[in-house]
């Protein structure tokens, strides 16, 4: 059984005992708690801690008596948020995760945004632990998202783009990059404005693209400047000096450098007298707790006194029944576990045989489509090519020539084109001959029509050649996905890019068609994306699709290369 679950029947066993113990007490309404819960929020915001933490602990107390769980995690919210400011990280995220145990139980989305974007904050501090911040973003992105609110959720994907972009996943946060630059103009605000300024100019700088994230890293800085952001500043100076640094601008570089360490010296500085004041608020909080823990211990007793022969018991049968309950769902999620495990192999090695059957089909087409043509072109071709030859060998020397010996000749000739065409279509001449990007160029022109167009860009130089069966692995993949966009997508625009950073190769097909639910299976076989998305994991590689409705598809493709 997860500890988490012990700790919460543990918890709720001492909530009965304190409500036994606290018959006598007088419990404030729910109106009252929720003001005395409003006055700790306030008191934080305001820098008192001390009184923050006092407050919020004694509206928790009340909350769990009336059973409120909103109530009870929107104090545990405070309570993380007083530690995070005190710089007890720890501490803070242990309640923020004890308030996402209580909130799951409620409808309030609000605050299930809140405590992960928090969380969000919480992890995105230490590059460790990236992934834990980026899958708190993205689960209060969902929440954000029920809500309808617009500015939330482009704060919220700021951040994802950011996280994404300082562990190098750029293609990962382009789509959510795209999202903000569309939609900050109307939602965004002016803390936000200068950070989205050093995404896209880390991005440009990424893509190669120097002159765009120049542009990029100065309007940040000019922008951060005019609202007085020293923060964000120099985050937009360290990330401008690592990117003038790659481009030997040592001067510039070294001038921006200067200028970030002398903004966070400044920074540093005011938290250091910060920390020194909450030092001595701490050690006045210890005191008053302690004042406290006497008082309560001394009421607990008095209390314990008048209700002990009353309840004892009473308290040894519930212990029994508790005990009971506890050993028997111990037994029940033990159980459980062990059949969710057997039966996450039995899934996950149906799985694997499925796309192993999927893989192997496809390199069966494969093997046999080239065998085909060669033969085609090997053996009938030059058989047809034979008796053309004998054919006019034969009418040179007998004049005049037979109606039918024409004929026949005419015949043998047009077979011979259409084997040859047919050889070609199986495995196209330029992709044997030139390789991949001379056949993929020719591809985008020849199914180019007056409906769609195809435009192809290639950061790699045509004449890059990698191993054969690579080459014909990304020619059909890639042929594949543009008959869909021709079939399915009513698009008018389509564009291949194509990169190689690090011997990966980084394939990105887009258009401007009607789109689809990517979270329906169906359309997905349809379309035959599964079978790709299978296709490129044997090459051990990487297979993303965005899309939503009237607004276009975007499918990203990242593959080791074969030399």
């Amino acid at each position: 059984m997860p500890q988490s679950l012990i700790f919460i029947l543990l918890l709720s066993l001492l909530n009965f005992f304190n409500g036994s113990l606290f018959a006598q007490e007088k419990i404030p309404s729910k109106k009252e708690i929720i003001i005395l819960a409003n006055q700790a929020s306030e008191y934080r915001k305001a820098g008192n801690f001390e009184k923050s933490l006092v407050k919020s602990r004694l509206a928790l107390h009340y909350a769990t008596i009336i059973n409120d769980n909103s109530l009870i995690a929107s104090c545990y919210n405070t309570i993380a948020a007083n530690y995070n400011e005190l710089s007890e990280f720890d501490k803070a995220i242990f309640f923020y995760k004890k308030g996402l145990l209580y909130v799951a139980k409620t409808n309030n989305d609000t605050l299930k945004y809140k405590l992960n974007n928090n969380l969000g904050n919480m992890y995105s501090f230490d590059k460790t632990q990236y992934n834990k911040g980026i899958n708190y973003y993205k689960k209060s992105l969902i929440y954000s998202n029920k809500l309808a609110d617009t500015s939330q959720i482009v704060f919220t994907k700021l951040n994802i783009t950011w996280a994404y972009f300082d562990i190098g996943h750029f293609d990962k946060g382009y789509p959510f990059l795209k999202y903000i630059n569309t939609y900050h103009k109307k939602f965004g605000d002016d803390s936000t404005i200068v950070i989205l300024y050093m995404l896209n100019a880390m991005y440009h700088a990424h893509m190669g693209e120097n002159l765009k994230a120049t542009s990029f890293f100065e309007n940040a800085i000019k922008i951060g400047t005019i609202k007085n952001l020293d923060s964000d500043i120099s985050l937009v100076c360290q990330e401008y000096s690592k990117f003038l640094l790659k481009q030997k601008q040592y001067k510039k570089a070294y001038e921006n450098l200067t200028l970030y360490h002398k903004i966070t010296d400044e920074i540093y500085n005011e938290e250091a007298l910060l920390k020194a004041s909450k030092e001595g608020i701490n050690l006045e909080l210890d005191e008053y707790k302690r004042g406290i823990d006497r008082i309560e211990t001394q009421y607990k007793t008095k209390q314990h006194l008048l209700v002990e022969e009353h309840s004892r018991n009473k308290k040894i049968s519930i212990i029994i029944i508790i005990l009971l309950i506890f050993v028997i769902i111990l037994f029940y999620f033990y159980s459980q576990n062990t059949r969710l495990k057997q039966k996450n192999k039995l899934n996950s090695i149906r799985n694997e045989i499925q796309q192993n059957i999927i893989n192997a089909s496809i390199d069966g087409q494969e093997i046999e489509r080239k065998k085909i043509a060669t033969f085609l072109h090997d053996n009938i071709s030059a058989l047809l090519s034979s008796a053309g030859l004998h054919l006019t060998v034969f009418t040179l020397q007998n004049q005049p020539v037979p109606e039918e010996i024409k004929k026949t000749k005419a015949i043998l000739e047009e077979a011979h084109d259409k084997v040859r065409d047919l050889s070609h279509e199986l495995i196209p001449v330029l992709l044997v001959r030139f390789g991949l990007f001379f056949a993929l160029d020719d591809l985008c022109e020849k199914s180019s029509n007056s409906a769609i167009h195809f435009e192809y860009e290639s950061l790699i130089d045509t004449k890059t050649r990698y191993n054969e069966e690579f080459e014909m692995k990304i020619y059909f993949i890639i042929t594949e996905l543009l008959n869909n966009i021709i079939k399915h997508s009513q698009a008018t625009l389509s564009k291949i890019r194509i990169t190689e950073i690090d011997s990966q190769l980084f394939i990105q097909v887009s258009d401007n068609g009607k789109g689809f639910h990517t979270e329906d299976p169906t359309l997905l076989e349809g379309f035959g994306l599964n079978q790709i998305r299978a296709r490129i994991e044997k090459m051990k590689g990487e297979f993303f699709i965005d899309s939503m409705l009237h607004s276009g598809t975007i499918i990203s493709i990242e593959v080791p290369v074969k030399k």
